[in-house]
């Protein structure tokens, strides 16, 4: 009995094992710039494919890397996820790049510097510096179309202005933008180059093109010669998926794959396909994404670990997607399509979280663990791992009480002026002449518009409209109408199609009749089909408002951006009575004392729609889930007041509670049911050892 103690004492000990001898070997080891970035040598020589293996500044090296998305997580916490992933072994960070947030108006670029909500987290220059100062190299991955389930795949939503517009292409104007872009975009980081000091050693040309239909080579090519003019002298490459073939890369082009299952069948592929180079995954799905809908995607970390270390004794290099998903904040959630799901698109949740081995609020998980051991043992070359970092703190606050609020037509009249119009038929979000920061009308990108007309009808009258893109409620003076319709999911409300009801009259009075659109994001992988995305009512795509079988001629629109500085600066909010009912803002303030920290925003009393915290769009709630609860990161929380504004589209609830995490049993049983199996153990150790104890007195 005495040994099964000492035994199993011995083996929680191991997993302890951060101390010791090891670690005392680990200290001596060269950093990851110590070791390649040779004083001496000058100048240095960038990553280079050779047959034998990955060579950096004439080193052998297997690329050990996970992604971070500097623009899914606060800059505030890039350096504590760069030090999580840097602790874990990895040698590598890889990012995106979405142009659509550089890019905001046409000509109107912001890399840090703007004003816009989201312009805190656009500083990409000093991300990849930071990389740097944690002892990582880079992957620098801009696109222009990069997928990652982002709003249209990172394009600027202003594109579809155009009419012609084939993204993706060789159509011109398309090509003129995408090198204004790169040309932009570049010149930001071409001196972070590893070959000039830095820590970029590789940049990608698109996203998975081969996925694409119908392929436009020449467009690739184009591509190439844009990244090269602008002095890029790092490996490009492509990344695509194996069984989709690598049609989309030019000649001479290094390959990569993206995979999650199959490592073995995926890997081979790749060798056939490209026999004289390493192998090198560019994306091992660590998890999955979430949307609405459907259920909580779940991998579990023995897999993962079957399936990791599949890849790296294979030899390969491998970059782990996602190390680290954070939250698609605002609107920036993309859309994927789907023929299978309730409606013909899977909309992606706001929480990005991905199952990946580190949390969306920076927790370690099993699977970090299991990555982290992995890493020490495949190494190429063994290089000095950092200690881990603590992680970071989770509070739940005090439930908060809304105390007041604004109806839906009190919200309307505070859109600003340059907002409002008034057309002879619908136009689109994109469409509207609008911001204009850089000289040219950008239209509307995201959030809601409004379609109002105003009748008096002494009799019963049918009023149709659609196809809404995407997601549309009907508001008769200011009451959301049941359309009675039997066959959708529920009668008061409408997502992707046309639809019909039939208005009573009023004893002649007139009328005021909204359809309020959200525009739930644009699609972010497809065909050339798939990347027509206008939202709100497009009349291109056979957009109208009708009574009796009418055409409306006269349409007032509103366009509702929710823009941070705008929600900041509403006033005249009253205090909740009974008259309160959706669509409305309601807001309340909360109180902090000491250091705030991150905490979890629980809506799942609430319907559908928006919360803001401090005037930051920390994103979208839906009551059918899977995710009932947002993450609120620290920087975003102050010592002292602080204020939560809702918008609520369906049903409002009275008060919203906070959370230290994401999950409770009923949203995700899988997760609850990986923390129990744990806790089981625990429980058994424990009266194992008291039992023992017992005995031996």
């Amino acid at each position: 009995m005495m040994f099964l103690v000492i035994l199993l004492l011995g083996t929680l000990g191991s997993i302890d094992a951060g101390t010791g001898t090891e670690t005392d070997v680990r200290q001596v080891l060269p950093s990851v710039y110590e070791y390649f970035q040779t004083v001496n040598e000058s100048p240095l020589v960038g990553l280079v494919a050779d047959a034998d293996g990955f060579k950096l500044n004439g080193k052998l090296i297997r690329i050990v890397s996970g992604a971070i998305h500097y623009f899914r997580t606060h800059p505030n916490q890039w350096r504590d996820r760069l030090q999580k992933l840097r602790a874990m072994g990895a040698n590598t960070v890889e990012t995106y790049v979405p142009w659509n947030l550089h890019e905001p108006n046409q000509d109107y670029f912001d890399f840090g510097n703007g004003n816009e909500d989201m312009s805190a987290f656009l500083d990409v220059r000093r991300f990849v510096q930071m990389a740097q100062e944690e002892d990582l190299l880079v992957i620098f991955r801009p696109g222009p179309f990069i997928c990652a389930e982002w709003e249209f795949g990172g394009l600027p939503s202003w594109l579809q202005r155009d009419p012609n517009m084939n993204v993706r292409t060789s159509y011109q104007p398309y090509l003129d933008r995408v090198k204004i872009y790169l040309d932009n975009l570049l010149a930001q980081i071409v001196d972070l180059q590893f070959s000039r000091g830095g820590s970029i050693i590789a940049v990608q040309l698109e996203n998975e093109y081969a996925v694409f239909w119908p392929i436009d080579l020449p467009y690739m090519v184009y591509l190439k010669e844009v990244v090269e003019s602008n002095d890029i002298d790092s490996l490009i490459f492509t990344s695509d998926n194996s069984w989709n073939g690598f049609r989309g890369t030019p000649p001479g082009v290094f390959l990569t794959v993206n995979f999650q299952t199959e490592p073995e069948q995926n890997l081979e592929t790749l060798r056939e396909i490209q026999p004289d180079k390493p192998l090198m995954v560019m994306e091992f799905w660590t998890g999955w994404y979430d949307y609405w809908f459907g259920e909580h995607n779940l991998i579990p970390a023995e897999q993962f670990e079957i399936w990791y270390e599949t890849i790296l004794r294979y030899n390969a290099s491998v970059n782990l997607y996602m190390f680290h998903g954070g939250t698609n904040f605002g609107f920036m959630a993309g859309v994927t399509p789907n023929w299978d799901a309730p409606y013909d698109s899977k909309v992606v949740t706001t929480s990005y979280d991905y199952d990946s081995p580190l949390t969306e609020s920076g927790g370690y998980t099993e699977k970090y663990y299991k990555a982290r051991d992995l890493i020490e043992t495949y190494q190429i070359p063994p290089l000095h791992r950092p200690a881990l970092i603590a992680e970071s703190p989770t509070t739940a606050y005090p439930r908060v009480e809304l105390r007041t609020y604004l109806n839906f037509n009190e919200i309307i009249n505070q859109i600003p002026s340059d907002a409002k119009f008034i057309f002879n038929d619908v136009v689109s979000m994109e469409n509207l002449p609008m911001n204009n920061k850089g000289g040219t009308f950008s239209g509307q990108s995201y959030g809601y518009i409004i379609y109002r007309i105003k009748a008096s009808f002494s009799v019963p009258t049918s009023y149709w409209a659609g196809p809404v893109q995407n997601f549309a409620v009907l508001i008769v003076d200011g009451v959301i109408k049941d359309t009675q319709d039997t066959q959708a999911v529920r009668p008061d409300y409408w997502i992707d199609s046309q639809r019909g009801t039939v208005l009573e009259p009023k004893n002649g009075v007139e009328q005021t009749i909204d359809l309020l659109i959200e525009n739930s994001g644009r699609h972010n992988v497809g065909g050339e089909n798939e990347f027509k995305q206008q939202k709100g009512l497009p009349a291109d795509y056979g957009g109208y408002i009708s009574l009796n079988g009418v055409d409306q001629t006269r349409i007032e629109t509103f366009a509702l951006e929710f823009k941070s500085d705008w929600v900041k600066s509403l006033s005249n909010w009253k205090t909740i009575d009974s008259s309160l009912q959706a669509p409305c803002l309601m807001q309340a303030t909360f109180e902090i004392s000491g250091q705030p920290t991150d905490t979890y925003l629980d809506v799942s009393s609430w319907h559908k729609g928006i919360v803001f915290v401090n005037g930051f769009n920390i994103g979208r709630y839906f009551k059918v889930g899977p995710y009932r609860n947002l993450y609120i990161p620290a920087p975003l929380l102050k010592t002292g007041s602080n204020t939560i504004t809702i918008f609520e589209q369906l049903n409002p609830g009275s008060s919203v509670a906070f959370r230290e995490s994401p999950y409770d049993v009923e949203d995700a049983p899988g997760a609850v049911s990986s923390l129990h199996r744990h806790s089981l153990i625990y429980v058994f150790f424990v009266v194992f050892c008291i039992l023992f104890t017992r005995s031996v007195k």
